[in-house]
């Protein structure tokens, strides 16, 4: 490979990473604590490749190879398409594939107690862990909130679900809600954004489903989708 097409190819890459980073596009891959990380693997690329081209341009009277294989510029072609085509974050076919995420046990033996007011808003990742290391009863009659993107895993049958990270896209897994009683929520598109109030059904998340429980829905509002999809 020909040292401008290397030097280019640097540029490039860090000009993604930077564009990753400062557009927001970045949370489809990452969780937001790593963004320092990538702003900054991004300014170093930037760097190296601006050293890279002014030592060049200094030494420009060097032998140059006119007939040089045009074949290491295909190593271009994925910088390009993150400049051209972002991909959406995970949503429901990557639901749809994977088993729902097991909730691990707290670290403490006592949960927190629920946020004040009528009905507070929860993640998905803690209604489940709730409902199935919880037994102080506090999700008893309680209505809470939830925000998540539509599933439909099977004719008649809707959830309410999330992608949780660890670190990044690559160890994303599925949190899922069974939404009941909610007809309208069959008629929505997946991937459709709403936010429900709704009651847990005690003893629905059990290891046989997956540990998914079920929800009796009380009132089912769409949303537009938040800046960060993915729950940590």
């Amino acid at each position: 490979m020909r040292r401008e097409t290397q030097n280019l190819l640097l540029l490039l890459l860090g000009g993604a990473l930077l564009k990753i980073a400062l557009g927001g596009s970045y949370l489809r891959y990452v969780k937001p604590s790593l963004f320092p990380w990538l702003v900054g693997a991004g300014l170093v690329v930037v760097g190296l490749a601006a050293v890279a081209i002014v030592r060049d341009v200094r030494a420009h009277g060097a032998e140059q190879h006119e007939h040089a294989s045009r074949s290491p510029w295909l190593l271009l072609l994925p910088v390009f398409a993150i400049f051209l085509v972002a991909p959406p974050a995970l949503g429901s076919d990557s639901v749809t594939r994977e088993r729902a995420a097991a909730p691990q046990a707290p670290a403490e033996p006592l949960f927190p107690d629920l946020p004040p007011g009528p009905a507070p808003l929860l993640s998905a990742s803690e209604l489940v862990t709730r409902a199935v290391w919880d037994d102080s009863g506090a999700l008893r009659g309680r209505t809470v909130r939830l925000q998540g993107f539509v599933v439909h895993p099977a004719p008649g049958a809707t959830q309410l679900a999330r992608m949780r990270i660890t670190c990044c896209a690559a160890d994303a897994a599925p949190v899922k809600i069974d939404l009941a009683g909610a007809p309208q929520a069959a008629d929505l598109p997946a991937d459709t954004w709403i936010e429900v109030a709704a009651r847990l059904r005690p003893g629905t998340a059990t290891e046989a489903n997956d540990h998914v429980p079920t929800v009796d829905v009380l009132a089912l509002r769409t949303v537009p989708p938040p800046p960060d999809t993915y729950e940590h």
